[in-house]
């Protein structure tokens, strides 16, 4: 598979990373020399400088043999011309262009069905939104999303030392919760990322993401000893484009929301866009501010302003004054080492879910989704089992399933399987695994050809 990427920046760079890992051919395109070259020195890729909107810099990246047009640089009038001038050179190259500008929302759609030269639009700010939500009405959750239309959902929370878990090995959750067990899919402990098999245990202080149906998901927090309460009130600090729609789409919802933004110009902008929203203007690592509010009393802190620290200062000093709930943006992928070590776990990437929407599409097999967790060590993917798949028409306990993944869920003609050992994928089931990162080549042959070993 050949891939051309136009931009370097933070969302090209991790996503040219990711696939040149995995030893997939990579182009990347870049009109600006510094960030040209630290790809270059950095990344086993090929780089051009150029504009990726250009024919010919696009004909001498060999754009009428790529597969794939990855176009994510900061500027949607330049992804959007470089998927026009790469349809124009070569129709059968399958097209992604990141879109952020709010103004071209209700086009999306349209992009897709009726322009021809764009296959998928990716928006990673829609998708932050919708995981900020999840977070907050789960305050113990570190982690969260969905699948299958929002059939199934799978969440990260971090086992204490009164859980009745810990200690367990996973082999006996079926006798001790019965059918509301959770499928226990992966364990972070110690900044490793473990597929845990039945004889593992769980110990206080591990990340423990579980997969169950979402319907049921209530009653599985309660086997981890947490309560599901939907928030009442949030204070959003950063009125960019994120902010602004958390904003909108939290008080369509009915929670009573407060913003705040530094900029006196976009205050007064957002103060006429929002209805109930109230628009402050302020410093939001300004701890008189945060007294003034009466910080103490909201129930949830979204902090995602377009500077990380000022954001992780934000989440700090709102969990000095009590704020249990705090989802902080972070966009250096060089921070998470060390966020969690100073009490910053609910964290949100714009650029890990880009990297997530992009996946999806240059996956092999028939993936219908693919979200990376804990700083892209570990992949949730959702895929169609095909007919030509090693996957299918045997007992899971037979497959030779590469190490560091497992088959976490079978969704067939709608209905959600929990697989056992004896459970069977038929072609046509939509399955969801879970992989760590070194396991993915393998996992990507399993989805598409029978393979006699690995």
């Amino acid at each position: 598979m050949k891939i051309i990427i136009v931009g370097a920046g933070e969302v090209g760079y991790n996503i040219a990373s990711r696939l040149a890992s995995e030893s997939k051919q990579v182009v990347v395109i870049e009109r600006n020399p510094d960030l040209a070259r630290v790809l270059f020195e950095d990344l086993d890729v090929q780089v051009i400088e150029g504009s990726g909107s250009s024919p010919t810099v696009l004909s001498r990246a060999g754009i009428q043999d790529t597969d794939i047009l990855l176009a994510v640089t900061d500027s949607d009038e330049i992804n959007l011309t470089a998927c026009l001038v790469t349809n124009l050179l070569s129709p059968s190259t399958k097209k992604l262009a990141r879109i952020r500008n709010t103004d071209f929302d209700s086009f999306h759609e349209i992009f897709k069905t009726q322009i021809p030269y764009i296959n998928t639009i990716i928006n990673p700010e829609i998708e932050v939104v919708k995981t900020i939500r999840r977070l907050v009405d789960i305050p113990q959750a570190l982690d969260t999303g969905d699948f299958a239309d929002g059939k199934v959902r799978y969440t990260g929370i971090r086992i204490d030392g009164d859980s009745v878990m810990a200690g367990m090995h996973l082999k006996d959750f079926h006798e001790r919760f019965g059918a509301t067990r959770p499928l226990i899919a992966a364990i972070v402990r110690k900044d490793e990322v473990i597929v845990p098999r039945g004889n593992d245990s769980i110990y206080p202080g591990d990340l423990v993401y579980f997969v169950s149906h979402a319907d049921q998901l209530k009653d599985t927090l309660k086997i981890f000893g947490i309560k599901v309460t939907p928030i009442q009130s949030a204070l959003i600090v950063g009125g960019g484009r994120i902010g602004a729609r958390l904003a909108t789409q939290m008080e369509n919802e009915g929670i009573k929301t407060r913003l705040i933004e530094s900029d006196k110009a976009r205050c007064l902008e957002l103060a006429e866009q929002m209805d109930k929203t109230v628009v402050l203007h302020g410093d939001g690592s300004d701890q008189n501010l945060f007294l003034e509010e009466n910080l103490n009393q909201i129930d949830a802190v979204i902090s995602v302003t377009d500077d990380d620290e000022t954001n992780v200062l934000v989440s700090l000093l709102a969990k000095n004054l009590g704020v249990k709930n705090t989802v902080t943006r972070i966009g250096k992928s060089s921070y998470y080492p060390f966020l969690a070590t100073i009490g910053i776990e609910k964290v949100v990437s714009p650029r890990l879910s880009a990297v997530s929407s992009i996946l999806q599409n240059v996956r092999q097999g028939k993936v219908l989704s693919d979200i990376s967790i804990f700083g892209e060590r570990g992949e949730f993917i959702q895929a169609v089992a095909l007919e030509t798949s090693d996957i299918t028409n045997r007992p899971l306990k037979d497959l030779n399933m590469p190490k560091g993944a497992l088959l976490v869920c079978i969704i067939r003609n709608g209905d959600i399987i929990i697989p056992t050992g004896e459970s069977v994928v038929t072609p046509g089931d939509q399955i969801i695994l879970f992989t760590v990162k070194q396991a993915v080549k393998k996992m990507e042959k399993l989805l598409t050809v029978k393979l006699e070993f690995f």
